[in-house]
């Protein structure tokens, strides 16, 4: 089995004519969730990683188990108003509006390395919103890692547009 084989897809979910692409069922696999956190983690062996940032929310689950794994600081970068220390916000587009992020200020000092996790690339948004945080304070980012990449979407080719090394385990066609 490979790392697609444990995503199931959910339709209309959460709005009629989308594809969810659910990682709880590789989340739940002890093989899956461990094949997934090996195979994020391959393409930055050997590289200077000093923090790992999740993305609200299922970045979080695979930024911690990469960050332990790496022995390495984790950076949680959550929807406003969930961080109770001095805070940076960054306004991104969703598909129906707009919504902020926020990471603690003082979160990641000038020239740590950072590698940026999360479950799924759509359109961007969110990862772009985390690399403008990062950059803020000074950050360099390694690459991000995602499990999921929805090329359809474009995500992909605006990061890598911007410079970033993107990495992801596996594609899906459609939204």
């Amino acid at each position: 089995m490979n790392v697609k084989d444990y995503i199931r897809t959910i339709a209309d979910f959460p709005h009629e004519g989308i594809m969810f692409r659910d990682v709880t069922t590789l989340f739940a696999d002890p093989r899956g969730f461990r094949m997934a956190i090996d195979q994020m983690l391959h393409p930055w062996a050997g590289q200077q990683i000093d923090k790992v940032v999740g993305l609200e929310a299922r970045g979080f689950i695979i930024g911690g188990a990469i960050a332990h794994q790496l022995s390495k600081g984790f950076v949680p970068i959550r929807k406003k108003g969930k961080l109770p220390g001095q805070t940076i916000s960054q306004a991104y587009q969703l598909e129906y509006g707009e919504a902020v992020m926020e990471m603690h200020e003082d979160a990641i000092k000038p020239s740590e390395k950072v590698l940026v996790v999360d479950d799924l690339l759509a359109t961007g948004g969110t990862a772009q919103a985390g690399i403008q945080l990062i950059e803020r304070v000074g950050g360099e980012i390694v690459g991000l890692s995602f499990i999921v990449d929805l090329p359809e979407l474009g995500g992909r080719k605006l990061l890598e547009d911007r410079g970033m090394n993107v990495s992801v385990l596996c594609e899906f066609e459609g939204a």
